[in-house]
């Protein structure tokens, strides 16, 4: 039998109208007691009326906001058109997002962009996080004015952010680090394109590649650089280590920029270079087709983005928490073969 309210009032000791604010957001209630009241409902198995809360959102209508570092990055196309098919899933519960998308990984203008949305009475916040103390402050303060967070296919370190939703980055190091050593035989002098040191799934993605590559004999990293996901940056420091490592015979690319790297490679007369890489745009699709890049790990760019949104609306329409603290997509390898 679902628990009851006057019963979570019993157990966190407060009034039945006390535990009714905090349930059903009707009014301020104290950060801590709210917490506590939250948490006795968790343990006791309260269901809300999510009838009843359905109704109530439409009458209050609910904004969601997003920031993505999208621009420029095709990846993110398909996050969109996720959160796009959510989005018109979840109107009819009077909830409508407003979308920020912003060029590389800079923390201040991110943080600007947080700002923003506060100041346009967000219910709710879905974000690309940098991975950069100003944001989970921001995220932090969020939290204690009841505007919960998703972070979206990237995660941040320590917040107070609601639940994350997107790839297990070392995995998916890892299990390039796998295909690269049968690729080559397990023989291989390698350099790691990496995305961006502000991107915690980058640098997993890189840590768990160099601690797969661990398990083999003659295997090494002779250089790694950063793409920034930028094509231009990615052939520049692709060129770069080619002329000063000729031993490189294979490639990790560890984030977008991979037209930019194979361009360098191609143009080096360097086809007997073996290289992996990550997520499937169109580009990458191409490339694979082309031979240029043997085998790449994808991580459900759409799936990601239908299921952040998704999240969101069943805690500000039902008050359900998530029932992960993390929703991690499957990596899959894509091959010529399975494309």
């Amino acid at each position: 039998m679902a628990a009851t309210i006057k019963q979570i009032a019993e157990e966190a000791g407060v009034s039945r109208g006390t535990v009714d604010r905090v349930l059903n957001k009707r009014g301020s209630v104290n950060k801590e007691t709210a917490e506590k009241i939250k948490k006795v409902a968790r343990k006791l198995g309260y269901k809300p009326n999510i009838a009843g809360r359905a109704l109530a959102a439409k009458k209050k209508k609910y904004t969601i906001g997003v920031i993505l570092c999208s621009e420029g990055i095709e990846f993110f196309d398909d996050v969109l058109h996720g959160i796009s098919v959510a989005t018109d899933e979840v109107k009819d519960y009077g909830i409508h997002l407003k979308i920020r998308t912003m060029k590389g990984y800079d923390a201040l203008y991110q943080l600007r962009l947080i700002r923003e949305l506060e100041e346009e009475d967000i219910n709710f916040l879905i974000i690309n996080a940098i991975n950069d103390k100003m944001i989970k402050a921001a995220i932090d303060g969020l939290k204690e004015k009841d505007i919960n967070v998703i972070t979206i296919n990237t995660d941040i370190e320590g917040s107070s952010r609601l639940c994350y939703v997107g790839s297990d980055y070392l995995a998916s190091g890892e299990t390039a680090a796998g295909v690269l050593g049968l690729i080559t035989g397990g023989n291989a002098r390698v350099a790691i394109a990496g995305g961006s040191a502000q991107i915690l799934g980058h640098l997993e993605r890189c840590e768990g590649f160099k601690k797969a590559l661990e398990r083999y004999d003659n295997m090494e990293i002779v250089c790694a650089f950063c793409t920034e996901d930028e094509d231009e940056r990615g052939y520049d420091e692709m060129k770069k280590a080619l002329k000063e490592h000729p031993e490189i015979n294979a490639v990790y690319i560890g984030a977008a920029g991979h037209n930019g790297v194979c361009k360098a490679i191609l143009e080096e007369g360097r086809n007997d270079i073996a290289v992996v890489g990550s997520d499937l745009p169109p580009s990458v699709k191409k490339l694979i087709q082309n031979g240029s890049v043997k085998a790449t790990i994808c991580q459900q760019p759409y799936t990601q983005g239908y299921k952040a949104v998704v999240t969101a609306m069943r805690y500000l329409v039902n008050g359900l928490y998530p029932e992960k603290d993390k929703y991690i997509m499957k990596n899959e390898i894509k091959i010529f073969e399975n494309l």
